[in-house]
């Protein structure tokens, strides 16, 4: 539902196929997840084991000399073959899903919209063409005072056809669309010859009583983007993309930093040299840097001196304003190329740290069904979601270590799952 909330506007009238739609929501689907699972495996806990306690099957079960952990060993045998598939998931599924969903989705919100030409408004969605109706028919495909520019010489509104009426219609194979205009006029204003329309302004004016015109829909068919434009995204790589990424990041950042720090000494350098040509005839060096400093220069000097360090001064400020920007964006890149490689193992661990908060959590309520058990595992998803959210955007921005913003969340719930089990065993 947030999918479809988010992205609506994007869908809807562009006509597009069912088929598209369901490869779109397919895709969507499988990047959600790393959001549904570990909610999924709580819930789950929470209802099996609620649902034994509920019905005092718990109680046999100790009656038989049995314990509990010995009840909850299968199912956590179970939880850690799932996190075992989640982390294969994370790792090798999910960048596939988001390739091929990000790059889909870009395609459909570049589509057009489906062609429909509104009353009092300039259609221009038919390349080459512009498109004016005053009045349509209830019927939808009547329509009267019709205008269409034609463009397709690239040079202005020299054609133009101008109707009383007309009839919208498809062709067969529904490729193309078909306007019947009656009662109108073809203008012409005939530019081939430069000089003469310069001064003669020639034009030509053509009436008819029923004409046909041909616009091909060929433009409003959705056109697949090439993947591999979108391969370099950081969400769309496997652990060993994301080293490979890091690796070449890093190199860079580095060879930046230290081409940076050589440009400025070399800057520095080239001023001092061009500094003592210009002023050796002023006075010795000696005697120019003594103090006070301007004070030995005459007026001339003085004047020149000043606007040189100015200059200076500005370059010097705009080159490090620059490269600490740019240095900036290469460092942020690098944030979230670790934040995903770090997301690719907090999957698999939540899913162990819901089972161990669910499972024991159940026994202790001993409430199964849809009911409390739902809104105790809603709780402590919400907490660990927002925690996991606030805390990556926190690192990926500097503001906290990026391993501490994408594990925190794990950190602080993992020792509640832990006091959990403890107490359900030892209850």
């Amino acid at each position: 539902m947030q999918f479809l909330w988010v992205y609506v506007d994007d869908l809807v009238g562009k006509g597009l196929d069912f088929k598209i739609l369901m490869e779109l929501f397919f895709h969507a689907s499988i990047t959600f997840v790393p959001m549904a699972l570990p909610l999924a495996i709580l819930l789950a806990s929470i209802m099996s084991f609620g649902d034994l306690g509920e019905h005092y099957e718990l109680v046999a079960i100790k009656a038989s000399g049995i314990s509990i952990w010995t009840a909850m060993r299968p199912l956590f045998i179970f939880s850690v073959m799932l996190s075992g598939m989640a982390f294969i998931f994370s790792n090798s599924i999910n960048p596939v899903a988001m390739l091929k969903f990000k790059t889909l989705l870009f395609d459909i919100r570049k589509q057009k919209l489906a062609f429909d030409i509104k009353e009092g408004q300039f259609y221009k969605d038919i390349e080459n063409y512009v498109i004016h109706v005053d009045h349509k028919g209830k019927d939808g495909s009547t329509i009267y005072g019709v205008k269409i520019y034609d463009h397709t010489d690239h040079e202005g509104n020299n054609k133009i056809m101008v109707a009383d009426s007309g009839i919208m219609s498809l062709s067969p194979n529904q490729r193309t669309i078909i306007f019947t205009l009656y009662n109108g006029y073809n203008y012409t204003e005939d530019n081939s010859d430069k000089e003469t329309f310069k001064y003669n302004r020639p034009f030509e004016r053509m009436s008819f009583r029923e004409e046909q015109v041909k616009f091909s829909l060929a433009s409003f068919d959705l056109t697949r983007s090439n993947e591999d434009m979108y391969k370099s995204y950081q969400a769309m790589m496997n652990i060993s993309q994301l080293n490979i990424a890091l690796d070449s990041l890093e190199k860079r950042y580095v060879d930046k930093q230290e081409g940076f720090c050589r440009s400025f000494k070399n800057r520095l350098s080239n001023y001092e040299s061009g500094r003592k040509e210009t002023f050796a005839r002023s006075s010795a060096v000696d005697t120019l840097l003594s103090w006070p400093l301007l004070e030995s220069l005459d007026p001339k000097d003085r004047s020149a001196v000043l606007e040189l360090a100015a200059g200076t001064a500005h370059n010097a400020k705009e080159n490090v304003t620059f490269n600490r920007q740019d240095l900036k964006g290469l460092d942020h890149n690098i944030k979230k190329h670790k934040k995903e490689w770090h997301k690719k193992f907090t999957l698999s661990f939540a899913c162990l740290i819901f089972f161990f908060i669910g499972a024991p959590l159940g026994t202790i309520i001993r409430k199964g069904g849809l009911g409390l058990p739902v809104v105790i595992s809603v709780l402590f998803f919400v907490v660990y979601y927002i925690i996991s959210t606030v805390a990556e955007r926190m690192a990926e921005f500097g503001d906290l270590n990026m391993f501490l913003g994408v594990w925190i969340s794990s950190i602080l719930i993992f020792p509640i799952g832990l006091f959990l089990t403890f107490k359900a065993t030892k209850h």
